[in-house]
């Protein structure tokens, strides 16, 4: 089993990429006009999930940006997904 400093070792420069591209994605929302968007809001509410100390931060990060709704649609308003809770509808 790698040690913590073995996954360090080799996944750390990947991890500060993913987060300085997340930061420069937040940076680029900012500099643009517009109202704000559920997406947006969906990411930023996830944010503080990762600075939580336990061992389920993909899950709950996943839970928090996924649709818990139970009402079944009686058709689907277009083809794909949004990838995050609070649009209904197109």
């Amino acid at each position: 089993m790698p040690s913590k400093k073995d996954i360090l070792d080799l996944q750390f420069i990947d991890a500060r990429h993913k987060l300085i591209d997340l930061a420069a994605f937040l940076d680029r929302l900012d500099r643009h006009a517009g109202p704000e968007d559920f997406r947006a809001d969906s990411l930023k509410k996830a944010l503080p999930i990762l600075l939580e100390d336990r061992p389920d931060r993909a899950r709950a990060v996943l839970e928090s940006m996924s649709d818990h709704s139970t009402e079944i649609l009686p058709s689907a308003p277009f083809q794909g997904a949004f990838g995050a809770p609070g649009k209904t509808s197109v």
